[in-house]
């Protein structure tokens, strides 16, 4: 096993991304996603929101500088020509509107060796400005012999 277990458990800093409306818009346009209420802020309003609404998926978004954090990580010293993504799951707890500060914090919850592979998981967790649990996000790399 190439990558040390004895890392499970390692956090990494908090790191905060302001949710904005024209990135909602563009992402929302990238992703295919039609919902107006991605879209329209005269529709957002007038919903129960009252504000524009980030697709679940956003959380690639404002989760994803932990995880670049510990694909980076001089101490895991991984093979990033050999790695692949290998999952990526998300649990949605509250919806993230436009104006929306997330804050997310990552830890590596599981290093393990199968078939000749290195699986390193990172766990992030996000919340907003008023300390709601927004997204819990497990990323999944793989390291190939």
């Amino acid at each position: 096993m190439a990558v040390n277990p004895k890392y499970i458990g390692k956090k990494y800093p908090p790191s905060t991304y302001e949710v904005g409306r024209e990135k909602v818009r563009e992402y929302a346009d990238a992703i295919g996603d039609m919902n107006p209420l991605c879209r329209s802020l005269e529709k957002a309003r007038a919903s129960k929101y009252g504000n524009i609404v980030a697709p679940p998926t956003f959380a690639v978004v404002y989760a994803k500088e932990p995880v670049g954090r510990m694909l980076l990580d001089p101490d895991l010293s991984l093979n990033l020509p050999m790695l692949v993504h290998g999952e990526q799951e998300f649990e949605f707890h509250n919806v993230v509107l436009a104006g929306d500060e997330i804050t997310t914090e990552g830890e590596i919850t599981e290093i393990y060796e199968k078939k000749g592979k290195d699986f390193v998981t990172c766990t992030t967790t996000s919340k907003n400005q008023r300390g709601e649990l927004v997204c819990t996000g497990r990323w999944t790399f793989v390291v190939r012999g």
